[in-house]
């Protein structure tokens, strides 16, 4: 049960560690066009999707994949208390909720 357990906080940390990837680049693709619009004055046409809607795009794909892996984690941790098993809290959980929030907070900066 230990094992089990173990390997489902190791998945949520994989799911943490693709959604900071996916909210970084996101906010760093905005951060960088945002500079070189200033800097330049960069004119791009209008295209389907520009960098600001591309950069909203990955964090909202990351914040979606973080909140979906946190489910799934849950679930799981559900499951394995109503076979008994002793599961104490989940660290891997707290550090989604912390990377859930700096990712709303990228979000709302964008």
């Amino acid at each position: 049960m230990d094992r089990t357990r173990l390997a489902h906080e190791r998945t949520l940390m994989a799911w943490v560690r693709t959604a900071t990837s996916l909210i970084s680049f996101g906010f760093t693709i905005y951060k960088f066009f945002q500079l070189e619009t200033q800097r330049e004055a960069l004119h791009l046409t209008h295209p389907l999707i520009g960098p600001n809607e591309f950069a909203i795009i990955m964090i909202v794909i990351g914040i979606s994949a973080l909140f979906l892996g946190t489910l799934e984690h849950r679930q799981s941790l559900q499951q394995l208390r109503a076979e008994g098993a002793n599961v104490p809290r989940s660290t891997a959980m707290i550090v989604a909720s912390l990377v859930s929030i700096l990712g709303v907070i990228a979000l709302l900066a964008v």
